[in-house]
This record gives structure tokens, C-alpha cells and sequence, in this order.
């Protein structure tokens, strides 16, 4: 089969190198970092060589292919290396699928994939479904493929993923939106070919589609302005549909239902969680499993008793009359404004982490309108500041979670919420996003 090599020994990493072995490839796997005891354990077990805290370029460079995490940029000089000289660069996902025999239910967007993604794989679930939870979210897809194949998965897909996918398909393609995000990671080429960050974004999120055929379906928000200007300019003709019952024709095209808010009161729906945005989350979860075969009945009960999903708007304790909430996966600012719409008390918002190139400007008029006060969790809260201390809203500074939440303590009044929505990523003071949200449920549930 050739020679493979695996950047990254994360989750992904490993669960790619255990399928290339069974696969027949002769693999090695580099990580710059440290690599965690479980998976070198794994790797070991499989007799696959690994390294850790250094890449051998010329190992590297003399496989056939390369499977990458997706954390690793394409300007990564190792990565310019590989590119330049041919060597095919793959995702996980787009490797895994190649030995896989089951159907994909694939879901992207800028916000509402984790919730989707879990309230989807819930369903077929309960459905009694052989499925699978993958992505960003669950186990290694590869490692899941390579020990349990399943008829069906649900995956979360984000844009540094589909940056790698050339022949990967789904079955079924949800878009839930598109907003600006990660335009740090997208800032290339862009004075050679006049893209911007946000077009070289939008293009990575459209890739979900790029495969589809007239047997596969393509759900999507129709009133998001990028998602129908894109579509536009990929001639790719609407077939608004709001149920499932019928499939619409499209001249070799996969079959799209677009939804719209009024949808969710038409269809009698209801769902668990709170806020409008969580009614798209239910709508694109509604309409992708109809069209996966999930019977009405059971899609409608599941909407109803989803238990929802940790770190997303996650009620956390009620201390002195203030309700504390975590949606510490609100990792850009559209994430945040909707969950500012969400609220219904005054509230104090926690904001702030590792910048991605962020307009705070797009939430400075709900921040006044919802806001009590503003508190900043950082290790560099300048901008936040800039954007934030002229709103006439008191504006605190603080750089550890222990001190963010003391002072939320002090600013909130009973019949207030405090909400951690950051906008930002986390790895500036945190491990990952969750260990930001249990830090903040830790100390919350700690207050007397």
C-alpha cells in the first residue's frame, strides 16, 4: 500500500494510523508536541513507530501521502514542503472514508454544528440506528471504521478539515451558516490571487458540497446572505422544500431543502433548548433525519427530550439569585451575539481569550442593550477593552478564571445572569474549550 506518514498523535492521529496499519500501510506517525500516554499505548500495541517533540523531514517527505491534523496550517513550512512537491495531503475524514461502507450525515458551519451534529446522532440513536459520532466531536472516525464499521455517521466537520477533502462525499450535507471565523488561519494568498480571509473561508465551508451527487441531499439555512450569494455564483439551483416527504428533481444535482425561522411554528415543532438560533439546530436536525429514514413520531419526541450539549449555552447553578450559564463554545462573535439574544435577564458577559481576527463592533449594540457589565478573560485584554469601555457599562480586567469569576460575583444582581460566551478561542489561558467551561462550572458550583 505504500508509505504514510501521520502528523499528529492526537485523536484523529491515532485513530488514522490504526486504520492505515490494518490497511497494509507502512506508517509512522510525528507529533511536535508531547503525545499522550493512552495513545502512544495504542500506537504501540499496533506497532506503529511514532516520535514526539520534533518531525523528521525526511521520513516525512518521502511518503506517498500525508494525513494531518487538522490544528496544522497548509503555511506550516513542512507542510509548504510537502505541497510543493506533490505529495497528496489528506484529512482524516477523506482517508477514513475510503474503507468505510457507511452512509454520512455531515455537518459544517460557522456556529450550531455541535448542537446539531449531537441532537442528529441522538436521534438516529433512539432510532435504533448502527451509528457512529465522529469529527470534531466523539472518537476517531478512522479508528471507528478500522474496529467497528458503522451503517451510518454523523460528523461534525469544521473548515480546517474540509481544507484536506478532495473525493469525500455525503450522503447528506448540512450547512447550518456562515460567519466570519478562524480569518487569522485564512489570511493567505491574499495578495496573489485578490481573495479575501472570509472569501477563503466561505470557499473551505462550501467544499461540503463539492462531490454531491443527485442521490445525496444538501440542507441549508436560506436566509444566510453568504450561503445564497455562494450558491449563486455555483449556479446550483434552489429546491426549497420544508419536509422531506418528497424528493425534488434538480438536474443532477443533490436534492437541497432550505429552511426558513417561520418553519420551525408552521411545522408544529418543539425543542428542548433555549433561543431562535436553537430552532435552526432543530430544523436541520429534523430535516436530515427524515431524509435518513427516522421515523416523524420518534424525530418529534427526541426534539422534545434532547438533554443538550455541554459547554453551549449549559445552565450551570443558580448562586444568589444569579443564574450562571456555560457557552464556552461560542469561540467567535456571532456565537456570542446569539447567545446574547438568548437571554432574557440582565447580563454579565465573560468575553475574551486568543483573538481570531474578531469585529467586536458586530456586538457592541447588543452588549449595551442585554449587558449589566462586561468582564475580560485574557492573557492580552486590549482589544476588548478598545471595543468595549466606551459602551458606558462597567468593565473588568481580570486574566484567571478564579479572579473572571469573582468579579462576575460582585457586578451581578440577584435576577441577573452571568454568561461565559468569549468570542474567542481559548488556548491563550486554557487547554481547550473545555477546560475553559469546567474551570467556570467548577468555581461556580464551588460558591456558597
Amino acid at each position: 500500500m505504500g508509505k504514510i506518514a501521520i502528523l499528529g498523535a492526537g485523536e484523529s492521529g491515532a485513530g488514522t494510523a490504526i486504520l492505515a496499519k490494518k490497511q497494509g500501510y507502512d506508517v509512522f506517525v510525528s507529533d511536535m508536541g508531547t503525545i499522550l500516554d493512552k495513545y502512544k499505548a495504542l500506537l504501540d500495541a499496533n506497532n506503529i513507530e511514532w516520535e514526539e517533540g520534533k518531525h523528521t523531514a525526511e521520513r516525512i517527505l518521502d511518503a506517498d501521502e500525508v494525513v494531518k491534523s487538522p490544528g496544522i496550517p497548509d503555511t506550516a513550512p513542512l507542510v509548504r514542503q510537502l505541497i510543493e512537491q506533490g505529495t497528496p495531503i489528506l484529512a482524516e475524514l477523506e482517508f477514513a472514508q475510503r474503507y468505510s461502507k457507511g452512509k454520512t450525515i455531515c455537518i459544517t458551519g460557522s456556529n450550531g454544528k455541535t448542537t446539531t451534529t449531537s441532537l442528529i446522532y441522538y436521534i438516529m440513536k433512539k432510532s435504533g440506528v448502527d451509528v457512529g459520532l465522529a469529527g470534531n466531536i466523539g472518537r476517531s472516525y478512522a479508528l471507528q471504521v478500522a474496529t467497528e464499521d458503522h451503517d451510518w455517521y454523523v460528523l461534525e466537520i469544521s473548515s480546517f478539515q474540509l481544507d484536506n477533502m478532495f473525493d469525500f462525499r455525503a450522503d447528506i450535507a448540512v450547512l447550518m451558516n456562515i460567519t466570519p471565523d478562524h480569518l487569522d488561519r485564512y489570511d493567505f494568498d491574499c495578495l496573489k490571487n485578490g481573495a479575501t480571509p472570509m472569501q477563503n473561508y466561505t470557499d473551505s465551508k462550501m467544499r461540503i458540497i463539492q462531490n454531491q451527487t443527485e442521490n445525496d441531499i444538501f440542507i441549508y439555512w436560506k436566509e444566510d446572505e453568504h450561503i445564497s450569494e455562494e450558491l449563486r455564483k455555483r449556479m446550483l439551483g434552489y429546491a426549497p422544500q420544508p419536509t422531506p416527504s418528497s424528493r425534488p428533481a434538480n438536474d443532477g444535482m443533490p436534492s437541497q431543502y432550505a429552511f426558513v425561522d417561520t418553519d420551525f411554528e408552521d411545522m408544529g415543532l418543539e425543542f428542548s433548548q433555549m433561543g431562535q438560533h436553537n430552532k435552526r439546530n432543530a430544523l436541520a436536525a429534523y430535516l436530515a433525519t427524515r431524509s435518513a429514514g427516522a421515523d416523524e413520531a420518534l424525530v418529534r419526541e427526541c426534539l422534545k427530550d434532547f438533554p443538550g450539549v455541554e459547554h453551549r449555552l449549559e445552565r450551570v447553578a443558580e448562586k444568589g439569585g444569579v443564574l450562571y450559564v456555560n457557552d464556552s463554545k461560542a469561540t467567535n462573535v456571532d456565537a456570542c451575539h446569539v447567545a446574547l439574544k438568548a437571554m432574557d435577564k440582565p447580563t454579565v458577559l465573560i468575553v475574551g481569550g486568543k483573538d481570531k481576527g474578531n469585529d467586536y463592533s458586530a456586538i457592541t449594540g447588543i452588549v449595551k442593550e442585554k449587558c449589566r457589565a462586561v468582564v475580560c478573560l485574557g492573557a492580552d485584554n486590549a482589544k476588548l477593552h478598545g471595543s468595549f469601555d466606551s459602551l458606558g457599562l462597567p468593565v473588568a480586567d481580570t486574566h484567571s478564571m478564579k479572579d473572571c469569576v469573582e468579579a462576575c460575583r460582585s457586578l451581578a444582581q440577584p435576577g441577573d445572569c452571568v454568561l461565559l460566551s468569549p468570542c474567542c478561542a481559548s488556548f491563550d489561558l486554557f487547554k481547550n474549550m473545555e477546560d475553559r467551561g469546567e474551570q467556570f462550572k467548577t468555581i461556580v458550583r464551588a460558591m456558597p
